[in-house]
């Protein structure tokens, strides 16, 4: 709004001191962490006394973990703090004309209802199971299914690509010793840039760092580009839905799921700042997307609230973001993603969300397939999502290292290192061809 008014009054000729700044992205992007770390804080304490006033306090499942039932009662939907300090700032500070912040700002308040939801019905309706997992799939993959159709129909949604182009040369007129000779008309295909609708989407080891969904589609033609257009859309799709429920099965330890996620923020932010300017853009070889920057103030915005609530949920945690808050994180991690065309660097990036989202199939395949052949479930963790195997010991699996139980803190401190780690791969595979 801040953003928009600047533009009214630079529209009527009215010249402020420092009005200029909220030209530059950088200046908003800046804005929009700083205000959203402060709301998060200071607000946040507001909103916990609030929570604790309305008696929302966390439901704890006894699972012999060290500590587990010392978090009874702890404070839980505090992803309403999340939520508040990315929207007043992204309001606030970027321009809500851009399609890609519509985007964004959607599917925040999607994710953010389907998570109330999910909590709203543990919490008062005293049903632990929440939601219906059928049901969360269903919302989860409509907002997918949402994202990838403005993508394939919105005009504005497009890349900048080298394309061939035929020109025609001009008839050129000469003389010589017979009289005047024209030189007949000629035509040539050249290379230039122009924005388009693309199916492509950026890759790691790949020499052009790009990928075509189209090379998926076995038809050619006019089939053929619809059933591109079908794959890209469905991997949408998965995108969005998977990312959302592994921050969601991450969440499960002080602070795991909130760090680890302001990492993926601060990555995406950088995508998003580069792939929006040509300049980078062309320097570092990866796709233009125009108006693509705007995202960074989104994602600025999104590091500084998780930032600012890891104030109150680091160990021991003064409060949960509960699903209300995961849910929307993995969405939004999504739908960025998705918009700047980096969704295939996710395994890498959100590796510990992929990880454990992995080691919860893995267990539960295994455990049914042994529990089959041989009478009894086996496990290969001791205990899954991956973080809980380091949190306990005694119990038979194929992975029984480390032998002795860990501290929490000292398990999620360590999950951070490997996302960093993972964040600094991820940046240097835009100049590993």
């Amino acid at each position: 709004m801040i953003y928009h008014l600047v533009e009214y009054l630079k529209d009527l000729g009215i010249d402020l001191p420092g009005q200029g700044l909220f030209g530059y992205l950088s200046f908003r992007a800046i804005a929009a962490f700083t205000t959203a770390l402060l709301i998060s804080i200071f607000a946040g304490k507001d909103i916990i006394r609030w929570i604790q006033k309305k008696q929302i306090g966390e439901e704890i499942r006894d699972l012999g973990l060290e500590g587990q039932m010392q978090k009874k009662g702890t404070p839980t939907m505090g992803g309403i703090i999340i939520f508040l300090s990315i929207i007043i700032p992204v309001l606030l500070f970027s321009d809500l004309t851009n399609i890609y912040n519509i985007l964004l700002i959607i599917s925040t308040v999607w994710f953010f209802i389907i998570g109330f939801a999910d909590d709203y019905i543990k919490v008062f309706k005293k049903n632990k199971e929440g939601m219906s997992e059928k049901a969360k799939l269903a919302a989860q993959g409509l907002l997918g299914l949402s994202i990838g159709l403005a993508v394939c129909f919105n005009g504005d949604i497009v890349v900048r690509e080298k394309v061939m182009v035929e020109e025609e040369i001009v008839n050129e007129i000469s003389a010589d010793s017979t009289g005047i000779a024209e030189t007949p008309a000629s035509t040539v295909t050249i290379e230039k840039h122009d924005v388009i609708k693309s199916t492509k989407t950026t890759i790691p080891f790949i020499k052009s760092h790009e990928f075509d969904y189209k090379w998926l589609s076995p038809f050619k033609g006019t089939f053929g580009w619809y059933c591109k257009w079908a794959i890209y859309v469905l991997m949408i799709v998965l995108v969005i839905t998977a990312c959302s429920n592994g921050v969601n099965l991450t969440d499960g330890m002080d602070g795991l799921a909130t760090g680890t996620s302001a990492i993926v923020g601060v990555v995406l932010g950088i995508f998003a700042w580069l792939s929006g300017n040509i300049v980078n853009a062309e320097y570092l070889n990866i796709m233009y997307i125009p108006d693509s920057g705007e995202i960074a103030v989104f994602m600025s915005a999104f590091t500084g609230a998780l930032i600012g609530f890891l104030w109150y949920n680091s160990f021991p945690a003064q409060v949960f973001m509960g699903d209300t808050g995961s849910l929307m994180l993995g969405g939004i991690i999504g739908v960025c993603a998705v918009l700047i065309r980096k969704e295939l660097l996710l395994p890498i990036l959100c590796g510990i969300f992929f990880v454990e989202s992995l080691s919860v199939l893995m267990q539960r395949f295994y455990f049914k397939y042994t529990k089959k052949k041989y009478g009894e479930g086996r496990r290969i963790f001791k205990m899954a999502p991956l973080h809980h195997h380091y949190q306990k010991e005694g119990i038979p699996c194929l992975l029984n290292k480390p032998a002795k139980a860990l501290p929490e803190a000292k398990i999620v401190t360590r999950f951070w290192i490997v996302g960093m780690i993972l964040a600094v791969v991820t940046i240097a595979l835009l100049k590993v061809r």
